[in-house]
């Protein structure tokens, strides 16, 4: 390894970019439900009540009547309701209408980095994440559902969402009047959570009711559909694309040192030993290029927070580290398997005579 250092270097960063992979795909994972808990517990409901038919992770459109709104918030024990709009603008990235006086008094209201609330028909609040993805300050202008919006405030991030509108607005340009996506509620205490969440489950079934602790808990990578499959996917690739490269770069090494190993066996040394050299040398590679990989994702979490901080969060995961490290060392010893056997049973007369 030491007397080829370029070989050595780029079989290195070769098996490192599938534990880069691993990293930076389960750290998006995680980093951006982590995300989506904290934003949805900084509204600071108790309860949750969701669209008849939705899952617990996606819903589309508005089909709950915002008289319901009213209806909650006379039952016993709440204390406070309010209904949102929930409007897809692209990809993931969602815009939500609320009614600003009722999120206000239930979560404490929008914490301003600058500007402040609504003024105008045409404006828009923001966060901190999404303003500096797009270069926006306040009083600039956005064009977001077709329409140019004037940027009145940006808010720290945490709360409800990237990007918030009047909840007439966005029903108004959605065709959804009168109609709410999801509604918050908020109990007078702690104990009357459960009490509350099996009275409403009574009173309207078919409608998912959660209490918000529930709700949070559920937000997962196991949740998710097929999110755990296509991380198992990509680990796959990755022992395959670790496997290829240390195959290659240990037969190439094997080609190199015909001689060599020619005279080691002339010498004494045994199939064993050679064999021991040879998985020895996959053993240090796949290694260091587990440390590169987990340095790299580093760099991978940097890059993503620096460009796009509003569309991808990535969370830095220890806990998958010693996995990755194992999937690396097994494409390792895997693809050195063959170049040993192979240099193990060279012939140490035909070895020597090798040019």
């Amino acid at each position: 390894m030491r007397y080829r250092p370029l070989r050595t270097l780029l079989s290195v960063l070769l098996i490192a970019i599938p534990v880069t992979l691993i990293l930076t795909l389960v750290g998006l994972s995680r980093g951006m439900l982590d995300e989506s808990k904290k934003r949805t517990s900084g509204v600071g409901a108790d309860i949750m009540v969701r669209p008849p038919g939705s899952s617990i992770i996606s819903f589309s459109g508005a089909p709950m009547r915002q008289g319901l709104v009213k209806k909650l918030r006379q039952e016993p024990h709440v204390v406070q309701a309010t209904g949102v709009i929930v409007q897809q603008v692209s990809g993931i990235t969602s815009i939500f209408g609320v009614d600003l006086g009722e999120f206000n008094t239930m979560s404490g209201g929008f914490d301003f980095i600058e500007g402040g609330p609504f003024k105008r028909p045409d404006d828009i609040l923001i966060d901190d994440y999404y303003a500096q993805q797009e270069k926006k300050h306040a009083g600039d202008t956005i064009n977001v559902l077709n329409h140019n919006w004037r940027v009145a405030g940006i808010f720290q991030s945490g709360k409800l969402a990237r990007m918030v509108l009047p909840i007439s607005v966005v029903q108004d340009l959605t065709g959804n009047t009168g109609r709410v996506s999801l509604i918050y509620l908020k109990v007078d205490k702690p104990a009357s959570i459960d009490p509350v969440v099996a009275s409403l489950r009574k009173q309207f079934e078919g409608y998912p009711i959660y209490p918000m602790a529930e709700y949070l808990s559920a937000i997962s990578v196991e949740n998710v559909p097929a999110l755990n499959s296509f991380i198992h996917v990509v680990i796959a690739i990755g022992v395959v694309i670790g496997f290829a490269v240390v195959c290659l770069s240990m037969y190439m090494a094997v080609l190199q040192r015909t001689r060599e190993i020619g005279i080691l066996k002339s010498l004494g040394a045994s199939r064993a030993y050679i064999l021991a050299l040879i998985v020895a040398e996959a053993f240090m590679m796949g290694f260091f290029g587990t440390l590169v990989g987990i340095l790299f994702s580093f760099g991978a979490r940097w890059l993503i927070l620096t460009l796009v901080p509003a569309s991808l969060q990535q969370a830095i995961v220890p806990d998958w580290w010693p996995l990755a490290g194992l999937i690396a060392l097994f494409a390792s010893l895997l693809g050195a398997l063959y170049p040993g056997f192979r240099a193990a049973r060279q012939d140490p007369i035909e070895a020597l005579s090798y040019e």
